[in-house]
């Protein structure tokens, strides 16, 4: 007695092979896509996602190669200032935390939380530090 096997995504009855899964690539697709949505997210992908976010919010408030804007307006898009790719500490000892080329420093002013931005120089190369 034969067993008959269903997809396992529409659950149709499959004919044809008998290691088929999927009655056709549509199904086969869909499932693999709703497979990885309830799946947790890869602690790769949320890092990967974040510093892109970061990146991006970096490069668009810092037009000028250095800029000081306020903690509050990245932080509420998103941007999140532990996620960063390397540092780089100047001679009067400030770390700038970078996410690829632009950098930020986190400073106190008055009691409000600013961020400075620069983009990366090449006479930084001399004393970089990694967070390897």
């Amino acid at each position: 007695m034969r067993i008959q096997k269903k997809c396992l995504y529409c659950e149709k009855s499959l004919t044809g092979r008998t290691d088929k899964k999927y009655c056709d690539l549509h199904c086969k697709s869909a499932f693999q896509y709703k497979k990885a949505k309830e799946s947790p997210i890869r602690f790769y992908n949320k890092v990967d996602n974040q510093l892109k976010l970061n990146r991006r919010l970096l490069k668009e408030y810092n037009k000028g190669g250095k800029v000081t804007i306020r903690g509050q307006v990245l932080l509420e898009l998103g941007f999140d200032p532990n996620f960063y790719t390397h540092y780089w500490k100047n001679q009067k000892g400030d770390v700038y935390l970078f996410v690829y080329e632009y950098g930020y420093l986190k400073k106190n002013e008055n009691g409000k939380e600013k961020y400075v931005l620069i983009t990366w120089q090449d006479y930084m190369a001399e004393n970089l530090n990694s967070t390897k």
